[in-house]
């Protein structure tokens, strides 16, 4: 999907489940069965972009602030995860050629549309399916399964994160709307996780983060935005 679509849809997406009740994560399962008393978890590229939110409400990608919340994310996510008993096993390109780190990028992609999908048709209920309205069935497909055999993992990790930063312009609009009794968004905070099972292509636990606050430039606050990402996790 390409960037600029995926930002445009990502931020209408915000505006939606602005005013949604519906429970913050879906999953089939609250348990990882998958693995013994560890359960080993490959992590793939986090796809993460911050921006720098401009007067006009341009969005402007900063590559310095999302090479650090990169940095961050990862070791936030081991702190998070070795409560729930994980070994997390980081992506990297194996043998294969450039054929199959080709068909992990899509891979990386095509949670990112299923990701837009569930987040459209199950946390917004007038676009509710009929079909999938008292269960969670969705799925990456097989090639997901095949990256059970490449890193013998149980369950594959995936993270989509755009997170936005008003300027100074911007937050003097946000300031002058407040005062003058009309709504100007500032910054904002949306992604989603996904937890796949390797040995089906299933995702078996979905969450998404939506919320007007969080800042991933630094350690801290990220290891925050993580454990927000991260609530109701399988144990």
């Amino acid at each position: 999907m390409d960037d600029v679509i995926k930002r445009l849809m990502v931020a209408g997406l915000f505006v939606m489940l602005g005013a949604c009740s519906a429970p913050t994560a879906f999953q089939s399962t609250d348990r990882l069965t998958r693995g013994q008393t560890v359960h080993r978890i490959l992590l793939m590229p986090v796809d993460v972009e911050l921006s720098l939110l401009t007067a006009g409400g341009i969005q402007q990608p900063h590559a310095e602030w999302t090479a650090k919340a990169k940095a961050h994310i990862k070791p936030a996510l081991r702190n998070v995860l070795k409560r729930h008993n994980v070994e997390l096993i980081e992506y990297a390109a194996k043998g294969g050629g450039n054929d199959l780190a080709e068909q992990h990028v899509q891979l990386v992609k095509l949670h990112g549309a299923v990701g837009i999908t569930i987040l459209r048709h199950k946390y917004i209920e007038n676009l509710l399916l009929p079909t999938k309205t008292d269960k969670f069935d969705w799925t990456l497909g097989p090639k997901a399964v095949a990256l059970n055999d490449e890193y013998n993992a149980d369950y594959a990790l995936f993270l989509l994160v755009r997170d936005s930063y008003a300027s100074a312009g911007r937050s003097m609009m946000v300031m002058a709307g407040f005062l003058l009794g009309v709504g100007v968004s500032g910054g904002a905070q949306l992604g989603f996780a996904s937890l796949v099972d390797l040995h089906t292509g299933e995702i078996v636990w979905f969450n998404r983060l939506a919320r007007a606050q969080g800042d991933l430039r630094e350690a801290g606050p990220a290891e925050e935005t993580v454990t927000t990402l991260l609530n109701n996790f399988p144990k």
